[in-house]
């Protein structure tokens, strides 16, 4: 009974929401336009990306998407990414705006 506590903790903050995060999309869209753009188509207004990178809408498409699993993707260094040395708010606001994209 004493672990019960700790895992409905581990429930709700599972569940939480972007607004409940902290999350800002349009400071997430500015910061997306300024590292991601060379690589990833990021908004609708957007010419030309590259072959080798998703666009974001496509990314939010996903079945699998979800915007915690792209905020832990994103916190960790990769070799086809440059390290864009984000912090946790940045990479929650870029998770939140990449969630916003149509699909």
């Amino acid at each position: 009974m004493r672990v019960l506590p700790y895992c409905v903790t581990l429930a709700i903050l599972a569940c939480a929401s972007n607004v409940a995060m902290g999350a800002n999309p349009d400071n997430g869209s500015t910061l997306a336009k300024r590292w991601c753009t060379g690589c990833h188509v990021v908004s609708a207004d957007q010419v030309k990306g590259t072959d080798i990178a998703p666009s974001f809408a496509s990314i939010a498409a996903r079945p699998d998407f979800n915007v915690e699993k792209i905020a832990s993707f994103l916190l960790e260094p990769h070799p086809k990414m440059p390290n864009m040395a984000l912090s946790p708010e940045e990479v929650r606001d870029i998770s939140a705006f990449i969630a916003e994209q149509p699909r």
